[in-house]
């Protein structure tokens, strides 16, 4: 079985990349797997100092824009890390793709943030 994965890739502003995963693993990833969405991968981007990135599974296109949609309009979000983390973003760019779920797995388990997080 197939799942659309989304992979966000975040241009962070010089030198918030610290906060900004602190913010990311301590209250926005919390509050996304609350909301039932699935974290297969998140953190700070090997290539440059500035990058990061968050990887989520959904069943399709459709799973994907109602659990999105209902989670950044929800009061967790908008009440709680929106401000801090939006305003350290330059840029993101968002790409979906299908991967089979042993993929999913592959990247799931190679990524030590997101295995901390579930446990």
């Amino acid at each position: 079985m197939k799942r659309l994965v989304e992979i966000r890739s975040y241009q962070l502003k010089s030198g918030t990349r610290q906060g900004f995963h602190e913010a990311m693993e301590s209250a926005a990833i919390p509050l996304v797997r609350r909301a039932g969405m699935d974290v297969v991968a998140f953190g700070p981007s090997a290539h440059d100092p500035n990058a990061y990135f968050l990887v989520r599974a959904y069943k399709d296109l459709t799973d994907l824009q109602g659990q999105q949609g209902s989670f950044y309009g929800s009061e967790a979000w908008l009440q709680g890390p929106s401000e801090f983390l939006i305003s350290r973003i330059e840029h993101c760019l968002n790409t979906v793709l299908w991967l089979s779920e042993n993929s999913i797995q592959d990247m799931r388990a190679s990524n030590v943030f997101a295995i901390e997080q579930a446990t």
